[in-house]
């Protein structure tokens, strides 16, 4: 049974590991990129219903997770592919999830279920097999997990030790990527671009930053509460005017930086279907998201900020909601949602060319 604290239940059978477990109940919208999904350390304690009604048919493979394990707390799938259909695929899906002992749940009801969620809002939950207990006593124990709200948890998936990522061809730049939760294809691209990245872990100070000689900052993306977040390195890379480049947790940390504060969406953007205008250009990117949280910001032009003027410079053109910020008087800029495009459109990847163009001309 897969039991939301509200008291809804939905019943289906075991896919994956047995047991039971607990998570913020999410719904991924993506058509593809499953491992990528359960790889993500932005998924921490959430347990993941995925909208796309087959899952699995490419099974897994040793190239596509994003880092060292699976994070998701659960995973709710419709119907699990029968059989693996890909000359990539080193396993079945099923296998993989029961190795990483991931408890999840194929039931009929999935878009029930994200109904559900876009109605009452993304909610505590649990995954249980069987032997199974009283409905009321389960819901008591979901009630009784910990809130999203509150929770610190960057530090849980962070790198425990810094290591570097080699600059691919000739080496232009030196970028300190602090790991918030950070996805292995976001060094990738960063190397791609002829930078060698120093990941550091979440509790990098500033003085661990300037001791790698950055040409440039990066703050990746991760899970929990931005509010939970210590942002006094950060605001001394702003004072410093060394560029800086955040993404997803990266850009609520930014904007918490800036002075602004942030706040839970009703049921977030997940997936790798979401239109975002940028309004320099008028344009729109198809671009890849996993969030549930934003920062609150004003649309109707520059601001001040203790480091000068800034702009919201992304929208969501779903439900307005900031998707990126960028200071106008210092090389800082950041977005809300995943342009290393793992799994997803690679509509947004100029962002890491732009970054290379402000530690270009800082230099």
């Amino acid at each position: 049974m897969l039991v939301l604290e509200d008291g809804r239940v939905f019943r289906g059978t075991p896919y994956g590991a047995e047991g039971e477990t607990f998570g913020e109940m999410v719904f991924n919208t993506g058509m593809t990129g499953y491992q990528e999904t359960l790889t993500d350390p932005s998924y921490h304690r959430q347990i993941v219903a995925m909208t796309a009604p087959h899952i699995g048919n490419t099974g897994v493979n040793d190239e596509d997770p994003e880092s060292r394990r699976v994070w998701v707390a659960g995973y709710v799938v419709r119907e699990p592919s029968r059989v693996v259909s890909s000359w990539r695929a080193t396993g079945s899906l099923e296998d993989y999830l029961k190795q990483q002992g991931v408890v999840g749940i194929a039931l009929p009801g999935t878009r029930a279920l994200t109904r559900h969620l876009r109605e009452r809002g993304a909610m505590r939950a649990g995954i249980f097999s069987s032997p199974l207990r009283p409905v009321e006593e389960l819901v008591e124990r979901v009630r009784q997990a910990p809130k999203m709200e509150g929770s610190a948890l960057a530090e849980e998936v962070s790198t425990a030790e810094p290591y570097v990522v080699k600059a691919i061809g000739g080496k232009r730049f030196t970028v300190a990527a602090v790991d918030l939760g950070i996805k292995g294809m976001t060094p990738q691209r960063l190397a791609e671009r002829g930078c060698e990245v120093h990941v550091l872990p979440a509790t990098a100070t500033f003085e661990d930053i300037l001791a790698v000689e950055p040409d440039g900052v990066f703050f990746s993306n991760g899970p929990g509460d931005p509010a939970t977040a210590d942002v006094t390195a950060l605001r001394k890379v702003l004072e410093a005017g060394i560029p800086f480049f955040g993404i997803c947790f990266g850009n609520q940390i930014f904007g918490r930086a800036l002075g602004l504060s942030t706040y839970k969406l009703r049921y977030g953007h997940r997936g790798v279907n979401q239109p975002v205008q940028d309004r320099r250009t008028g344009k729109v990117e198809i671009s890849a998201h996993n969030h549930g949280f934003a920062v609150r910001a004003p649309l109707d032009g520059p601001f001040d900020t203790p480091y000068g003027r800034a702009e919201v410079s992304h929208v969501n053109l779903n439900d307005g909601c900031v998707e990126g910020l960028r200071l106008l008087d210092r090389p800082a800029f950041s977005v809300q949602y995943h342009p290393e495009a793992a799994a997803g459109p690679h509509d947004a990847a100029y962002l890491f060319d732009e970054f290379c163009e402000l530690m270009e001309a800082a230099s």
